[in-house]
Order: C-alpha cells, then structure tokens, then sequence
C-alpha cells in the first residue's frame, strides 16, 4: 500500500511504501537512521542490518543526500522523539534516483548562497514549515471570506492606471497602449462590490519601489476586501475578525510546523479580536513621549515609529484617521473632522509593520472627482470607468489589502519576508 508521510499514524502496524527523498542521514555498524521527506513531512526511517542483511543496509548507508526512493517499512510509534510521533521500520529501498554532491550541506550557509539555490532550500525543514504555515493562512482566507458570504472576483494584472497614482509602476506596452502591472486590484474590486455586494480577491501585484529592507519585496500576494454599505467602524470590525481568524487557524492546524520555527506560541495565542485603537494624533503624541523627536505631525512612519505603537500593546493595533495630504485620494474625508480621512493602518507587533491597509471609500462623485483634479488623474481617461461607479447608483463603501508575507513573516516570527514566498523577487534578484 503506498502512502503519505502525513497520513502514518492511520497506517500503525501495517507495512507500507513511500516515495520520498532523503534529507539527511546517520549510522552506526548496525542501524541506519534515515531522515525522510515526501512534500507532505518529515519522518525516520530504521534500518536494521540484522533484520534486513548485509545487501540492504549497504545501500541504506550507501544512500546520498536527496536521493529520490521508494522506501518500504512497517509503521512504529517513536515513543514521542518527534512531532508526527511516527517512524518506518525500513524493509525495502528502491532507489529512484542518486543525488550527487548536492550543494545544501547541513552545515550553515550564507544567504545570498541559500538565495542563489532557493529551488532547493526550499526543501529544508524550516522553508518547508514556512510554506505550511502560507498555505494555512491562504485556506483559511477562503474559510473566513466564504463563511461572511463574500464573492471570489479577480481583477486584472495588466491595467492602464494606477489605483494611488503613484509613479512606483513597472511599465509595459499592450500592443499599441501603456500598460503596468497591478499594484493592487482595489478600484476593480470596488466597482465589483456595486455588483455583487462584498466580494474579495487574492493575487499577485507588484511594486517598483527600490526598497531593500526585510519587509519589501517587489512581487507579493495581497487579500483585497471591498464591501458595499459597509462604514468605516464596519470596515475595522472585518479586518480584526479576520486576522484572528488567520491566527488561530494557524495556531490549530500548524501548531508542530509554528514549534519547529521556535515561534513563542503564547504571543500568538492572545491575539483575538478586538484590537486596540489609536488616532494618527494620539500615535504621534505617543511618541513624542517615548523620545522619537525626529517625527512631526503630517509624516508617515517609519519601521521604528510602527514598531514602537505595536509593541506598547503587544499586539496588533489600529492606527486611524490619518491626514487627507498623505493618502490616497480615494479615502473618504471624516465629515466631524476635516482634514482627515476614515482609514486605517493595522500594525504587527514585534518589528513586522503594517500588515493592512483600509479605508471608507469617497462614494460622493464631485468629492472624488475634485480628489482626482488635486492628485492630476484624468478623468476622462484611463480613470473614467472608475469614475462613474459613483455615477450610478454610489453607496457608502470600504475596503482593505492584507500582504500575505507580512502576514506570514510575523505569524511564523521569521526576520524576513524573502521566506514567506516560494520564489522571492528583490530589488537585485530575479534569479531563480
């Protein structure tokens, strides 16, 4: 019978096969222990010289790193050495393929040498809990959106604007047209909610900002919500729901995967809605007092002005209501506070920055049709179908972007962000 290594512990006592490969190895003069991998886990294979004979253990000792097998054995319980709690008793090894001088040792390597080879590092143990837990975090946003009754919609890659009018673009020709990769699906997303009501979309966009710190990459995946008749408060109450959510899937179904990356689990267990919220006014104000002399009221923040908000509550909070003059034009103006706009940053705690985004949209035509005058948007083209949501029939409405690797850096606690996607594109790295 051929299995999976996930699927073992229904298989106790019985022998069965498992392609796999091998991911690393150790002997004595009677017993081999092989470490295996198939995709969907870890586990030990024993081979015995007295059970098995002179001609099998050879080969098992013989066996190269990455070697590609079918491996035959008996299911055991481990006595608890390790999280799947299992291990074969070899029988049988059909060797597929002999790996030769494979580059990923298990001595430790530098990160440019691990980049340079992520086809392969992407199977270790910790990128492979890393991708788990993505994984995780990708169903469970299916689970949430579905259960709250939103519509999957996908918006287009290539468009003809841009959603902040922003110049960060990468440039293309559509036959005879400009064209840029989406940097986010926001202003489709929007004119689909006036169709189908709440709906969300999860794909790739891209930025061509020339950042290099440990929470940029140029290609990422986001979550966009967008929820006609939904207010700002409304919009708030969805993203901290659906951030626990993320969380604590993650905390169930991922919790060996969270431990072998030696993430401090009690952190992540207090994260439940709802979040702590503070105004760009108090956030500023917050750290004037903790000495951060270097900020003024109308700047953005930086890595350590998000890091030092988060880490007062120790977990993630809200900062809302920021200045007209620093958002984007579609941000719908707070009417009992001119000059500010119904949005929200959310910030991870920990030094993981802003993992969402979100605003009440500008649903009042002439409102958003002078936003787009201020920011020299053409309205007549490229931005008049967008325009004209707010034509026929506009409604109060909000919506957010969650980065996935971010979302995932933060919740599997790895420094960087070049981890939490299989193959990471950098402001120098196009390769592999």
């Amino acid at each position: 019978m051929k299995a999976m290594i996930r699927d073992v512990e229904k298989h106790v006592g019985e022998e069965i096969t498992i392609g796999c490969w091998l991911a690393n190895k150790r002997s004595s003069g009677k017993i081999a222990f092989l470490q295996l991998r198939d995709g969907s886990g870890f586990m030990q294979g024993v081979v015995v010289k007295e059970t098995v004979g002179e001609e099998l253990f050879k080969t098992a000792k013989g066996l190269t790193q990455e070697s590609s097998m079918w491996v035959t054995g008996v299911i055991k319980s481990d006595g608890g050495r390790t999280a799947i709690g299992h291990e074969m008793e070899i029988t049988a090894i059909e060797v597929i393929h002999e790996a030769i001088d494979y580059p990923i040792t298990p001595k430790a390597h530098g990160t440019d040498f691990l980049m340079d080879n992520r086809h392969l590092w992407l199977r270790s143990k910790r990128q492979h809990a890393v991708m788990v837990v993505r994984n995780e975090l990708i169903r469970a946003t299916y689970e949430f959106f579905n259960q709250e009754g939103f519509i999957k919609v996908d918006p287009p890659i290539l468009t003809g604007s841009a959603p902040e009018g922003t110049t960060e673009l990468f440039h293309t020709k559509y036959f005879d047209e400009d064209a840029y990769l989406s940097q986010s699906g926001q202003l489709y997303m929007e004119a689909a909610a006036m169709a189908l009501g709440k709906v969300f979309s999860f794909g790739p966009t891209f930025r061509a900002e020339k950042s290099k710190t440990r929470r940029h990459l140029i290609e990422f995946w986001m979550m966009e919500p967008e929820m006609a008749f939904y207010d700002h408060e409304m919009n708030l109450e969805v993203q901290e729901n659906y951030v626990s959510h993320l969380v604590q899937s993650a905390l169930t179904n991922c919790r060996a995967e969270l431990e072998l990356l030696e993430r401090d689990l009690t952190v992540l267990e207090n994260i439940k809605a709802p979040f702590p919220r503070v105004t760009y006014t108090e956030a500023i104000a917050m750290l004037k007092e903790q000495g951060f002399d270097d900020i003024e009221f109308g700047d953005d923040f930086g890595a350590p002005h998000e890091t030092a908000i988060a880490n007062t509550f120790a977990r993630p909070v809200f900062i809302t209501h920021w200045p007209k003059d620093i958002k984007p034009f579609y941000m719908k103006e707070d009417p009992e506070n001119p000059g500010f706009v119904l949005c929200d940053d959310l910030i991870a705690p920990e030094g993981y920055g802003e993992i969402v985004g979100g605003s009440q949209r500008e649903e009042d035509f002439e409102k958003l049709r002078a936003g787009m005058k201020a920011h020299d948007l053409d309205e007549t083209g490229a931005y008049k179908w967008y325009l004209e949501t707010r034509k026929y029939g506009s409604v109060p409405h909000s919506g957010f972007g969650l980065g996935l690797e971010r979302t995932v850096a933060w919740i599997t606690g790895v420094e960087h962000v070049r981890e939490t996607i299989p193959f990471p594109r950098l402001l120098n790295r196009l390769y592999p």
